[in-house]
């Protein structure tokens, strides 16, 4: 009897978990871009917000590796699950190149709005008031030096994760040091411009945390218009339109190790 009872309670476990397994597969890319973006504002936008707190403690190098290294973390860490887009401007280049469907742009979006805003709230939370350092607005020369720069930094950025990401003949192994370098020096740089966001997600969350809206558009057609050309000019780079680039680079390769 008793036998009997642990076979059934294993056969409904089982059952269970059968499918459970589906629905865990289905949800764990959009967690992944919820933690994913959660730690990307918590680390970057947050380490601005402790800067602020701290009277200029961490500095603008501090920031800016916050920014970089966090987004390499994130990618060592979750690109396997959803691909670490962490980035709505990210999410619609990939969707452009017909790599994630319609459906899943939504879900990743959604995701990243979610995570931002919670993490924006958490900096509030420990923080206060000084959360508006964490916030992104244009600082020098207006709104308009802000659009442009945001429109090249995110068409780099989006450059190097085409690159990395989806060419075969890009060292797809070192792609979280490329992008998590690439954003340092852009954070680094040119964050005392306008925020260097490069992410509307970044921007929105701690705008929902410190109510601080100004310009916020910015921070959405900036981005966008970068991801998109970077979409249109990678495509001219990529195979078959520059074969001759890659025979070269391998018989380069040959003469030296051959």
């Amino acid at each position: 009897m008793t036998h009997t009872l642990e076979s059934s309670e294993a056969k409904t476990s089982g059952e269970r978990s059968r499918l459970a397994d589906p629905l865990r597969a289905k949800a764990a890319p959009y967690l992944a871009e919820a933690l994913g973006t959660f730690a990307l504002v918590f680390g970057g936008p947050g380490a601005a917000a402790v800067n602020a707190a701290s009277a200029g403690t961490v500095e603008q190098v501090g920031i800016g590796l916050s920014f970089g290294l966090i987004v390499m973390a994130v990618i060592f860490a979750l690109g396997h699950v959803s691909g670490a887009h962490i980035n709505p401007a990210m999410s619609i280049a990939f969707r452009l190149l017909g790599r994630i469907s319609t459906r899943r742009l939504v879900g990743y979006v959604a995701a990243q709005l979610i995570g931002a805003t919670l993490a924006g709230l958490a900096i509030l939370a420990i923080l206060g008031n000084d959360v508006d350092a964490a916030a992104t607005r244009p600082v020098i020369n207006g709104a308009g030096a802000a659009l442009a720069s945001e429109i090249i930094l995110t068409f780099f950025l989006a450059l190097v994760v085409l690159a990395v990401a989806t060419d075969h003949r890009a060292q797809g192994t070192f792609a979280a040091i490329a992008v998590g370098g690439y954003v340092t020096v852009a954070a680094t740089g040119w964050g005392p411009v306008a925020g260097a966001s490069l992410n509307p997600a970044r921007s929105f969350g701690p705008a929902v945390a410190a109510n601080v809206w100004e310009d916020h558009w910015v921070y959405w057609v900036g981005p966008l218009m970068g991801a998109v050309l970077a979409v249109a000019v990678y495509e001219l780079l990529r195979e078959p339109h520059t074969p001759e680039v890659n025979h070269w680079v391998r018989d380069e390769h040959e003469s030296v190790h051959g």
